[in-house]
């Protein structure tokens, strides 16, 4: 019984512990390519300079991806019935994170540098200075038959076609992808059987 309740308090204490940390406003009304020269000039970039994405320019990228655009908590990203059940990580050279849009925040999850199991076999991957996985959560949505994994895919490729036209229009490299360590980062995440990573994006500066 004494185990079982240490346990218990270790697992609040590391709960309690997880750092929350909330970015800069997003710029609604920074200058970027048109919405049509973002799709002519869309294209997937496998080459990244080595140059960091600063506060803003993450945060500008996580609510083009799938931030709140009204007041209600609609976000950018359409959902099925408004389910909002893609959650979306931030792998980057110091950590772990998610993106939580109703408060434009990032909630870490791990400490240090994970972004080679995103890679996974593709090592070109690894270089992009931050990662993005979508995650389907089968727990939110209600439902994991058949249908509901279909549509969750589906709005796992919306988000990332969000990142994919703001990438063309800001001036950043990204490729879609579906490649990764999958089991590495269901464990790294502590996600459980109704949760599946689906996509991933590496995101950076285009390579000079």
């Amino acid at each position: 019984m004494k185990k079982l309740l240490l346990t218990v308090a270790c697992t609040m204490l590391s709960i309690a512990a997880i750092a929350q940390t909330q970015l800069p406003a997003p710029q609604k009304k920074a200058k970027t390519l048109s919405v049509m020269e973002a799709l002519s000039t869309r294209h997937s970039e496998r080459a990244f300079s080595d140059r960091a994405l600063t506060p803003q320019e993450l945060s500008n990228l996580l609510w083009a991806a799938t931030g709140v655009n009204r007041p209600d908590g609609h976000i950018t990203a359409p959902t099925a019935m408004n389910k909002q059940e893609i959650r979306l990580y931030v792998f980057t050279v110091d950590g772990v994170y998610e993106y939580l849009p109703q408060t434009h925040e990032l909630r870490e999850w791990a400490k240090g540098d994970h972004r080679a199991i995103v890679a996974g076999r593709q090592e070109f991957a690894k270089s992009a200075p931050v990662s993005l996985v979508m995650v389907g959560d089968y727990n939110k949505f209600g439902n994991s038959n058949d249908h509901a994994r279909q549509m969750v895919a589906v709005d796992a490729g919306i988000m990332c076609q969000n990142i994919n036209l703001y990438c063309a229009a800001a001036g950043l490299a990204t490729v879609p992808r579906a490649t990764m360590d999958v089991s590495a980062i269901v464990k790294l995440l502590g996600l459980n059987s109704n949760q599946q990573p689906i996509l991933n994006n590496p995101v950076g500066f285009p390579a000079k």
